[in-house]
């Protein structure tokens, strides 16, 4: 939970551009998963994942782990541990400058990316 809030900083400033941010938790339970989000102000779209099904197809290792996709939802980057902000928002702030490049060019985003 020490990411949470840099990651609301990442979603209020890059509202409005091609960037969303995507939690999976694998506490308890879904109550566990509702508290946190109540508790640390998660506005974000968030999954429980307690049987860890989507942890093991991303061969999540540890945690945190985070995974950067581009618009064409190709993983750009991996973090295992939490990452400096300024190395997360270096990333980040390239993924969406491509994303918007490629909407002006009329590239659309591919239709299976959520």
């Amino acid at each position: 939970m020490a990411m949470v809030p840099h990651e609301r900083s990442l979603v209020e400033r890059l509202q409005g551009k091609p960037f969303a941010l995507l939690g999976v938790n694998v506490d308890s339970s879904p109550e566990a998963l509702a508290m946190a989000q109540e508790t640390h102000g998660i506005t974000w779209r968030s999954w429980w994942d307690g049987r860890k099904r989507i942890a093991s197809k991303y061969r999540v290792t540890g945690y945190p782990t985070l995974f950067l996709l581009n618009h064409e939802g190709i993983i750009r980057q991996t973090y295992l541990g939490k990452p400096t902000e300024a190395n997360l928002d270096r990333d980040v702030n390239q993924v969406v400058a491509e994303a918007g490049a490629a909407a002006r060019q009329g590239s659309a985003p591919r239709a299976d990316v959520p």
